[in-house]
This record gives C-alpha cells, structure tokens and sequence, in this order.
C-alpha cells in the first residue's frame, strides 16, 4: 500500500492509498514512502490546507467501515470548510442517533479529509478520537475560521 508522509502543524502525518483512492490518514511518519500522483495531490491540498487556504478535498476516499459509518462519513464532506454542525442535527438528517454518529467519526480513518473535526457536542466542543485530541480539533477550527 503506498504511503506519503508529510509535516505539518499537527506533527508528521502519513496519507495511505490503495487501488487509486485514500484509505487512511495517520499521524506520525510511515516506514515506506512511495510517491503517487493521487498521494502528492493530497500531501498538496493538505499543505494549502494548513498554510489556511479553504481547501476543497476532492480526492477519491475509499474509508473501511460500515454502511452506516459510511453515510455518516460522506454526510461530513458536504460540510463547508470553516462551518460546524452537530451531532444531533447530522443524526436528524441521515438517521441514527448523536451516540452513533459520535462512534462513526471515531472511527474516521481519514480525518482532515473526512472533516469529523466540524461536528460539534450540542453543549459544546464534543470529543475528537484524531491525532492529539481536542486540542488539535480546536487547532483546526480555529485554522478554518481564519481561512
């Protein structure tokens, strides 16, 4: 499976692919680098991201999980860059309840790209399962909102 990895204001992040889609974005540095058109690309679109321009990640994204999890996933991506919504008005709109659609962005294997960060408790910040945690969802809100 090639893998690129990148530095960026979250740390080091290693973008996956396999048979011409994303499958994962972790942090930390793979062990194997290999440079595709598709993984440059989104190294590309990351860097723009984090230099704070509002990025459109029109990538092919093949996540694993669910059918479930998979609504939940491509329901995020119509969330405009620098927008929030929550974990009850995503339940309200494709089914499902705040708990599970909280444990379907936990399992986002590609976040960033999958915007989970924008989804928000109804009383607050809620969780964020990707990289360091909360403070990194804030970091990223706080990126887009300047953008």
């Amino acid at each position: 499976m090639p893998q690129l990895s990148m530095h960026s204001p979250l740390g080091a992040l290693t973008i996956s692919e396999d048979e011409g889609a994303i499958v994962a974005l972790d942090d930390g540095w793979g062990r194997d680098q290999e440079e595709t058109p598709l993984l440059i690309r989104a190294r590309d679109l990351l860097e723009r991201y984090f230099d704070g321009e509002a990025v459109v990640f029109d990538l092919p994204l093949a996540p694993f999980g669910t059918a479930y999890r998979q609504r939940v996933w491509a329901a995020m991506r119509d969330v405009p860059h620098g927008q929030t919504t929550t974990y009850g008005e995503l339940a309200a709109r494709i089914g499902g309840s705040a708990r599970s659609i909280g444990g379907a962005l936990g399992a986002n294997p590609i976040p960033i790209l999958i915007p989970c960060h924008r989804v928000l408790g109804k009383s607050g910040m809620g969780g964020f399962s990707g990289f360091g945690g909360v403070e990194d969802k804030v970091a990223l809100l706080t990126l887009e909102r300047g953008a």
